[in-house]
């Protein structure tokens, strides 16, 4: 588990500065700044470089010459620095939008805790994540439209239409290809590499299906389940997914707190009494998280005897990779008009084909695991 996060600035007058830390209490000596500075100056790139220094475990994120500002954090020996630079360059970005005020001075505390559980987060939630990243979010609606793209008019186009400052495209890319959502390849006669779209991100509200099937053997007393049935179902009969919508669900679903709640909620409709035994799981505020889920839509509260409290959900939070199908039709579309290559639509075709056979492929491995769960 890190141990601290720091900012630092370069000066030219006075060398290192330390702008922002947590916790306060927080000490590094002007050599070992001194020698992350010089590390990243061998570089001479933005990104992340990680070191040992004494007993000392690091990893810093240099946000290039434009900012010239570092973030630090200070791990725990047994803890992997590669673990943590996705979340490095995200609250890097963060960071650098709210430095006109030093308002990222009083995020850096959550900033720290949203680090310290990268590298445990689930799969839905790195994928929310990478999709409430607006730069990616910005890459992945860009390429749904055109499919394949060269890196260098990405990169030009992304410098001209995302205002807010510092853009390190190589980690951006890297992250959607760690995804599976990109892949970059070389193609004969292209002056740039191409980025092509290789899955998509869905993201919506989707009903408590396993939950509904007997919501007695879940823990809603017999005399409710007709009411818990009728309240997702007069709920979903005007739901429409939009993307204000969603991106509040990725808020939710990225508060380790409210996502340890809905992990218990998907599997039983529990009490007050019942719910207050995720303290031990590190879910200090139960009564904060719930009105956050009601505000949103996500819980429902039903009244039992003796006036005892029932949760349950109102609507389950679903993200996933899919396969995007759709682009055939935009491959077909851009053959017409000769707006892509003919080289690079085919080689388009060919990653599709590759990435349908191992998108199948884990779907199979995951229902298998799903049988094997079920069975045990």
């Amino acid at each position: 588990m890190p141990v601290g996060l720091l900012v630092m600035r370069w000066d030219e007058r006075v060398g290192t500065q330390i702008t922002a830390k947590y916790p306060e209490e927080l000490n590094m000596t002007e050599g070992t700044l001194m020698q992350i500075y010089s590390t990243h100056e061998y570089s001479g790139e933005a990104g992340m470089i990680s070191l040992m220094v004494g007993s000392l475990n690091i990893a810093s994120y240099y946000t290039g010459p434009q900012k010239q500002m570092y973030i630090i954090l200070l791990l725990s020996l047994d803890d992997d620095p590669d673990a943590f630079e996705s979340g490095l360059a995200d609250i890097a970005r963060i960071i650098l939008q709210n430095t006109s005020d030093d308002g990222y001075i009083s995020m850096i505390p959550s900033l720290y805790r949203r680090l310290s559980v990268y590298p445990s987060l689930s799969q839905e939630q790195l994928l929310a994540i990478t999709y409430q990243d607006e730069i990616k979010r910005m890459i992945i609606n860009r390429l749904r439209d055109e499919g394949v793209v060269t890196k260098s008019e990405l990169s030009v186009w992304l410098k001209d239409t995302y205002t807010y400052g510092f853009i390190d495209i190589d980690a951006i890319l890297f992250e959607l290809i760690k995804r599976d959502i990109i892949k970059e390849a070389s193609v004969k006669g292209m002056p740039s590499e191409l980025i092509f779209l290789i899955s998509d991100l869905l993201i919506s509200r989707k009903p408590p299906d396993e939950l509904l099937k007997d919501p007695a053997k879940k823990g809603l007393p017999e005399k409710l389940t007709d009411d818990y049935r009728n309240a997702v179902n007069e709920f979903f009969k005007t739901y429409k997914p939009t993307e204000e919508d969603n991106l509040k669900l990725i808020e939710i679903l990225i508060n380790p707190q409210v996502y340890e709640t809905i992990r218990l909620l998907r599997t039983t409709i529990a009490t007050k009494d019942l719910l207050q035994k995720l303290r031990k799981k590190g879910v200090d505020d139960v009564d904060a998280v719930l009105m956050t889920l009601w505000e949103n839509q996500v819980v429902q509260v039903f009244q039992g005897h003796k006036g005892i409290e029932y949760y349950g959900l109102l609507s389950d939070i679903g993200v996933s990779q899919v396969f995007p199908k759709y682009i055939l039709n935009t491959i077909i579309e851009e053959y017409d008009v000769k707006s892509k290559a003919n080289r690079v639509l085919v080689e388009f075709l060919k990653v599709l084909e590759d990435a349908y056979y191992a998108y199948k492929a884990e779907k199979k491995l995951q229902k298998k695991e799903e049988k094997t769960n079920e069975e045990e």
